[in-house]
């Protein structure tokens, strides 16, 4: 077989990191606040109801991520109203958010950016945390 040269995943992460500018918990928090960030949680209902949720953010199960937010789609949510939107993704620790980010940006989604760290990041910083699941 001949092609290109697989990638690895710390490879991978490095590369698609370097397209955008990925923001810390405090950032996120203020442009949430602000009404100038939507954040949308990615991770998988176990680990929302151990750990909890950010108030006001949206819940999207990485599963559905781009089918929702795509500002063309047919199953996109209210949100979802332009390709500017800003879009903060997180998931557990910052790692999936960073592959997730990417593939909004594919969808044009220029905006999209992930939280350095994650939840776990969120919660470590003091910042708001509610018990639960959250919903879709």
């Amino acid at each position: 077989m001949s092609g290109p040269r697989p990638t690895g995943i710390d490879a991978l992460l490095e590369r698609v990191r370097a397209g955008y500018r990925r923001i810390a918990p405090q950032e996120a928090y203020d442009a949430a606040e602000a009404g100038a960030a939507l954040l949308v949680d990615i991770r998988y209902a176990a680990l929302r109801e151990r750990d909890g949720v950010i108030p006001g953010a949206l819940v999207i199960e990485r599963n559905e991520l781009e089918w929702r937010l795509d500002p063309q789609g047919s199953h996109r949510l209210p949100e979802a109203t332009d390709h500017d939107v800003r879009v903060v993704v997180v998931c557990n620790e910052g790692y999936a958010s960073s592959l997730a980010a990417e593939s909004l940006h594919r969808l044009g989604l220029h905006r999209a950016t992930d939280l350095v760290g994650g939840f776990q990041a969120w919660r470590a910083a003091g910042l708001p945390v509610a018990v639960g699941s959250g919903s879709q």
